[in-house]
C-alpha cells in the first residue's frame, strides 16, 4: 500500500477540523430537569436566600454578642461588643435558679414526650387497623381538640386540679406530675393524629405475614409497627417536648418556686430585671441561649427522622 506525502500532511488538518464538526454536547438530564422545574431565576433565588439568612442570623447574632457584652454597652445600643467576656454565663447560675428550672423542664417535657408517643402509637394502631363503633368520632375529636386555644382550658384545668385536692385529698397544683398531666392533655391528641397519619402509609402485608407466623396483635405492634414507626414517633415526641418546654401560661399557674420550669424562671427574671436601675441584658441573653441549647441538641440528634415523619402519608 502506497502512502503519499499529501495524505500525511492532510491528517493533522483533519484532526484539527474534526472537533469543530462534532455535534455540541447536550446538557445532562438532571441539569435540564432542574432548570425546567425552577420557579424563579437563579439570581432571584440567591438574593432571596441571602435575605432569609440575614433575617434569621442578625437577631441570633445580636443575642450572642449581647450575652458576651456588658449591660452598659447593650443599653447604649452597641451591637458588636468592644470586649468579649463570658462573665454573664457564670453569673446567671447565682442570679436566678436556672439549674433547677432546666432540670424541671427537661424532666417534665421529656416525660410528656415519651408517654405521649407511647400512648399515641397504641391508640393510633387501634384507630387505623380496627373497625369499631365511634372510631370516626374519635378521629374527628382529635382534630377538633387542636383548634381549642390553651388559654380557654386554663381555668377548667385549674378547677379540676383544685377539686382533686379538696375532695380527694391529693395535692395536684404545685407538683411536677400535675403539670405533666396538663401537658399530656394537649400533647396526646397531637401525637395520636401524627401517628395515625403515619400508620396509614404502612403496608398491611407485613402485619398479615406476622399473623400467619402466629404473632398476636400486641406482637405485631411491638415487633412490626414500632420499629417501622420511628420517624413518626420522633416527630410526635419532639413536638410534645416543645409543647412542655415553651409553655409559660400553665407552668406559671400550676407550679410553685421549687417546681418552676425554665420558661417561668426566665419570665420572672425578665420582669424583675426591668424594674431595676439598669436591666441585666447580658445575663438575660445568656440565660436565653442556655435554655435554647437542649432544644437545638434535640433537633440535631433527631433531624434525620423529622423529614420522614413530617412527610409521612403525603404519598402512597
Amino acid at each position: 500500500m502506497t502512502v503519499h506525502a499529501t495524505d500525511l500532511e492532510r491528517e493533522p488538518l483533519l484532526d484539527a477540523v474534526a472537533p469543530a464538526r462534532q455535534k455540541p454536547k447536550r446538557a445532562k438530564p438532571e441539569r435540564r430537569a432542574a432548570e425546567v422545574t425552577r420557579l424563579l431565576p437563579r439570581s432571584v433565588l440567591v438574593v432571596g436566600t441571602c435575605v432569609i439568612l440575614a433575617v434569621i442570623a442578625v437577631p441570633l447574632l445580636y443575642i450572642v454578642f449581647a450575652s458576651m457584652n456588658s449591660d452598659v454597652e447593650v443599653a447604649r445600643g452597641a451591637y458588636f461588643p468592644t470586649q468579649f467576656t463570658l462573665t454573664n454565663y457564670t453569673k446567671i447560675w447565682d442570679t436566678l435558679p436556672l439549674a433547677n428550672g432546666l432540670f424541671n423542664s427537661i424532666t417534665i417535657a421529656g416525660a410528656v414526650a415519651v408517654v405521649a408517643s407511647a400512648l399515641g402509637i397504641v391508640t393510633a394502631y387501634v384507630l387505623v387497623r380496627f373497625e369499631f363503633l365511634g372510631r370516626l368520632t374519635i378521629l374527628r375529636g382529635l382534630i377538633g381538640l387542636q383548634s381549642v386555644p390553651g388559654t380557654l382550658l386554663l381555668l377548667p384545668v385549674f378547677v379540676v386540679f383544685a377539686s382533686a385536692g379538696n375532695y380527694l385529698g391529693i395535692t395536684v397544683i404545685g407538683t411536677s406530675w400535675g403539670l405533666f398531666l396538663a401537658y399530656l392533655t394537649f400533647a396526646l391528641p397531637f401525637a395520636t393524629w401524627v401517628l395515625v397519619t403515619y400508620l396509614r402509609g404502612l403496608p398491611r402485608e407485613l402485619e398479615e405475614a406476622a399473623r400467619i407466623d402466629g404473632a398476636s396483635s400486641v406482637g405485631v405492634l411491638v415487633r412490626i409497627i414500632v420499629p417501622l414507626s420511628w420517624p413518626g414517633l420522633v416527630v410526635s415526641g419532639v413536638f410534645s417536648f416543645l409543647l412542655g418546654w415553651n409553655d409559660v401560661l400553665f407552668a406559671s399557674v400550676l407550679t410553685r418556686p421549687d417546681t418552676q420550669t425554665a420558661a417561668v424562671v426566665l419570665q420572672i427574671f425578665g420582669a424583675s430585671a426591668e424594674g431595676g436601675s439598669l436591666p441585666l441584658y447580658g445575663q438575660m441573653m445568656a440565660a436565653s441561649l442556655v435554655c435554647a441549647v437542649p432544644v437545638v441538641v434535640l433537633y440535631l440528634v433527631f433531624q434525620r427522622f423529622l423529614v420522614g415523619g413530617l412527610t409521612a402519608g403525603s404519598v402512597k
